[in-house]
């Protein structure tokens, strides 16, 4: 095969393999667990963010405070993003800007009726980045021998589970159906097609993208994480939601830091 259909099948493998088992993954749990999952979805949002896509920024950048300054921005961006969202809601529905009883024990048992689909969105909108930067590791690692196309690719995969897995369980917490989930997941995962097949004709050109486009894309894990997610758990202070909190965090954290030993891609 050419270069361009290795990228091209590689691409497209990548995103629909790693798409397919984290929606096995995600979509086989009880309903009832999706609150308690949603602690590992945070883990593996954070550790993708802080030890795969920073890192990976980081050592793309010849100063620093450009990545830092970057990911500031980003925030700030999904900041805006999600404000946006929130406004639109509230002029057509009532929201939690307009609900008295917003936090309360009325709406914990229902997720969905004030989050709009909110922090479903804004890791959609971080994972396409993210996606698209895969796509162009990918053709980078063709171009120069099919081999390290073929090992960067099944690392890439392997990477991407947990991450779409906890992707899957936060739009299922945001208010989206399995097959809506399933459906923007997917059209996520095209950005890696879109940047092997840009990266291939024009690399030399798409360089100075990679850093930036890492950068927003911890920008949003961190952001959703911390903004959407993690003030959700602290709905139940008890010591033992709280120890199960941790637990599961850290377990997220540590199935990016397992992957990321096991099948490195730098």
């Amino acid at each position: 095969m050419s270069t361009l259909t290795w990228i091209i099948v590689a691409s497209l493998l990548g995103g629909i393999l790693s798409l397919l088992c984290a929606a096995i993954l995600a979509f086989n749990m009880r309903v009832s667990w999706l609150s308690i999952l949603v602690s590992y979805a945070i883990g593996a949002l954070l550790g993708a963010a802080f030890l795969n896509t920073l890192p990976e920024a980081f050592a793309l950048s010849e100063n620093p405070m450009q990545v830092t300054v970057t990911v500031l921005i980003g925030i700030l961006i999904f900041f805006i993003l999600e404000k946006l969202v929130l406004w639109r809601h509230c002029h057509i529905e009532d929201c939690e800007a307009h609900d008295p009883l917003h936090g309360s024990a009325a709406t914990d048992t229902n997720q969905n009726e004030h989050d709009h689909g909110r922090s479903g969105m804004m890791v959609i909108v971080g994972d396409t980045f993210h996606n698209f930067v895969d796509g162009i590791l990918i053709a980078a690692a063709f171009i120069v021998d099919v081999q390290l196309g073929i090992v960067t690719s099944i690392a890439i995969i392997a990477h991407e589970i947990p991450q779409e897995a906890g992707d899957f369980i936060i739009l299922l917490n945001s208010g989206y159906t399995r097959r809506m989930a399933f459906l923007m997941n997917l059209l996520s995962s095209l950005a890696t097609l879109v940047g092997g097949v840009l990266a291939y004709f024009m690399l030399y050109k798409m360089n100075f993208l990679i850093q930036p486009l890492l950068g927003l894309a911890s920008a949003s894990m961190i952001y959703v994480a911390m903004s959407d997610l993690i003030p959700s758990l602290h709905k139940r202070p008890e010591i033992n939601a709280t120890i199960q909190q941790v637990a599961l965090i850290l377990l997220g954290i540590s199935t990016i830091w397992l992957m990321g030993n096991i099948f490195p891609h730098d």
